[in-house]
């Protein structure tokens, strides 16, 4: 398994790797430099003139900066969060003074000629480095709170009291006529109430997301029997792709619960699982019947679903509903995370 607990950490440095908080950089780094342009400003006409001066040496800085913490980034994350972040304000002043000195001329004569104002541009750059830190460490300190919530709505979902003592009636209906079945969902149980147990701020292969799946549903097969019936599509799911635990089960739950048991003569459950480019997607479909009050925990699973996916992977993680008067799909999709072979040697 690997870890993604560095996006809600406080005491880590944010993701320089991750779209969501190099899009937050580049936000709040214009902004500050528009307000400073609102502050020199003695004219409307002055404040466009300020924002080209300011950002003709502001935007090879930012994205000069951006592309070296890129590169640097896993060596980062061994440091100590306040050597990282020291490491990371040297950075952006030293980019800040190799950008200065390679352009002087064109900079020169809006931002001043001399050792000053050279220093100045890079104690600027480093202090305005400072307060993006902070303002990241505060947001991971802010979020830590909603992830232990998170974590607790989800095995609350997970756990659900139906699952379990359905789980059991099915099994004890067949112990005595098929006790090597018997067995079998006994021991499925077990996994999955391990598997929801578990740390909720890992990654963990795809392949065993499915294989958990699975398991699941064969137990909602000694229930439902012919009524239940899935379609799996993953030959397009990469063998070393990583996700979040415990995604699928629940989807799949609500499948089970709201679209197949409601209809007499069942139905099929189609999932599938992809990549495209940078993103993996997961695509699942059921029936249903129209009955609105029983979807409200379509939401509430989506919804928990949704804010662990925006915990940890931030902009870089969506989802889509689409329901129809007959079925009920979702469309989720993931940052393509490859797993690390040398983690199981």
């Amino acid at each position: 398994m690997r870890s993604i607990n560095q996006n809600i950490r406080p005491d880590a440095l944010p993701d320089f790797r991750s779209l969501g908080v190099m899009l937050r950089i580049v936000l709040l780094a214009n902004a500050v430099a528009l307000l400073a342009a609102l502050v020199q400003a003695t004219s409307w006409q002055d404040i466009a003139q300020r924002i080209i001066a300011i950002s003709a040496l502001l935007q090879p800085v930012l994205l000069s900066a951006l592309l070296l913490l890129f590169i640097a980034s896993p060596p980062l994350k061994r440091l100590p969060y306040w050597l990282g972040a020291a490491a990371v304000v040297l950075v952006a002043a030293a980019v800040t003074l190799a950008v200065y000195r390679l352009g002087e001329k064109l900079y020169a004569p809006f931002a001043g000629y001399g050792s000053f104002h050279l220093l100045r541009g890079a104690l600027l750059a480093a202090a305005a480095t400072a307060l993006l830190l902070a303002y990241f460490r505060m947001r991971a300190h802010a979020l830590s709170p909603a992830l232990h919530e998170a974590r607790l709505q989800a095995l609350r979902a997970r756990i659900r009291p139906h699952f379990l003592f359905n789980s059991i009636n099915a099994v004890l209906g067949i112990v005595r006529a098929d006790p090597k079945r018997a067995e079998t969902a006994l021991e499925d149980m077990a996994d999955l109430f391990r598997a929801a147990m578990a740390h909720g701020g890992d990654l963990v292969p795809a392949r065993h997301e499915v294989a958990l799946a699975r398991q699941y549903l064969a137990l909602e097969q000694l229930r439902l029997g012919e009524r239940l019936k899935v379609v799996w599509n993953t030959e397009e799911m990469p063998d070393d792709a990583l996700m979040p635990p415990l995604v699928l089960q629940p989807l799949l739950e609500n499948a089970v619960y709201h679209g197949i048991e409601p209809l007499t003569a069942g139905g099929a459950i189609e999932v599938r699982l992809y990549r495209s480019g940078s993103q993996i997607h997961i695509e699942m479909q059921n029936p249903k019947q129209a009955q609105p009050d029983r979807h409200q925990g379509n939401r509430m699973a989506l919804s928990n679903i949704r804010e662990r996916l925006a915990l940890q992977f931030d902009v870089e993680a969506g989802y889509e509903v689409e329901s129809g008067t007959d079925y009920y799909r979702v469309h989720i999709m993931l940052p393509y995370v490859k797993e690390n072979p040398d983690e199981h040697r």
